[in-house]
């Protein structure tokens, strides 16, 4: 390892030093700089020492003579700071072929808070529902923090960027989290690096969200005015007992669900598929069950892939699989949940 914890080190894309607080891995270790924590690859970093020798004036300058008559410059007002939310932001880093031609051979991440509140995040990178990087910081306000590189070839996979945010110290108005994902399919990805490239800019960026969100308040419900209009009321920890059974396995086949699907439009059947898949969902939820079956069979990945959005949303998922199986083939996802 080039490097140990304590070293000084000097971060080559900014040319600030910072120090390393942590081993992460053979290839990447966490670095502090002025305060902000975040993780770097080694080829990234290098001591800072031969920076600080050729910075190193060997001999005094002679101060410039100032007489009374020298007015003073005026000084430049700073820049007023914008306030739109928080961002992520992705700058693409070129390289040359063996043809001339510029390529893009991997993708800066980005955090960028342009608000006045700091926010603790958790990050998680994902492939196919599977988490390939995690990272728990804090962004401070009117922030750019750098998150990590992805190779350009990995977008072909289409990642999910998971990031579930908390304030750094709880308000009573204000969520306890708040979670949001961005997807980037690869044709969107090429439009936008085509964009940036027309336009003479360096990065391009998503607003993740503009406003931390309130709390959303529990209307409370009068259960004896309730009981009085003939509607059931049930005792909380009964109510299980009191819904339709769950199931294990789910057919979203569409001749399974209806009889008249042959003159729908794929819009409409696509609707009834997830219709039917939030309700067993749900049941499967309440019931507390451990795992469910969605058998979504394999055609174009429309309804598949519709389904592993939503998984991604779902807190109470622990992770899902669309792998081989006997019965299925790969027309079916596992779900596994977490309570």
């Amino acid at each position: 390892m080039k490097f140990q914890i304590g070293d000084k080190v000097l971060v080559l894309h900014s040319n600030e030093e910072g120090e390393v607080i942590d081993i992460i891995n053979e290839k990447m270790v966490m670095v502090e700089v002025r305060g902000v924590r975040f993780p770097a690859y080694i080829d990234q970093l290098d001591f800072p020492y031969f920076k600080r020798f050729t910075e190193k004036k060997l001999f005094p300058q002679k101060k410039e003579k100032r007489y009374v008559e020298d007015v003073r410059k005026e000084k430049t007002l700073p820049r007023e700071k914008v306030v739109d939310g928080v961002w992520i932001s992705f700058l693409p880093k070129f390289e040359t072929d063996e043809f001339g031609d510029d390529v893009v051979e991997t993708l800066k991440i980005y955090l960028i808070n342009r608000t006045e509140q700091s926010y603790h995040f958790i990050y998680r990178l994902q492939f196919f529902g599977k988490t390939d990087f995690e990272l728990k910081n804090e962004v401070l306000p009117f922030t750019d923090f750098y998150v990590h590189d992805i190779p350009f070839s990995d977008m072909n996979d289409s990642p999910t960027f998971a990031f579930e945010f908390s304030l750094p110290i709880p308000e009573k108005l204000k969520a306890e989290y708040y979670e949001t994902t961005l997807r980037l399919k690869p044709k969107q990805l090429f439009d936008k690096i085509a964009e940036i490239q027309q336009k003479g800019e360096a990065t391009f960026a998503y607003r993740l969200f503009e406003n931390y969100p309130n709390r959303q308040q529990e209307e409370k419900l009068d259960l004896g005015k309730l009981s009085a209009k003939g509607m059931k009321v049930y005792d909380a920890k009964d109510v299980r007992k009191h819904l339709p059974p769950a199931r294990s396995v789910v057919d979203l086949h569409i001749e399974k669900l209806t009889d008249n699907w042959e003159r729908m439009s794929n819009m409409e059947i696509l609707d009834i598929q997830l219709r039917e898949f939030e309700k067993w969902y749900e049941l499967a939820v309440a019931h507390r069950q451990p795992s469910l079956i969605i058998i979504h069979g394999v055609g174009k990945g429309v309804l598949r892939n519709e389904i592993h959005d939503i998984l991604r949303m779902k807190r109470e998922v622990k992770s899902f699989v669309n792998q081989y199986h006997s019965s299925f083939g790969y027309g079916a996802t596992e779900i596994f949940f977490q309570y």
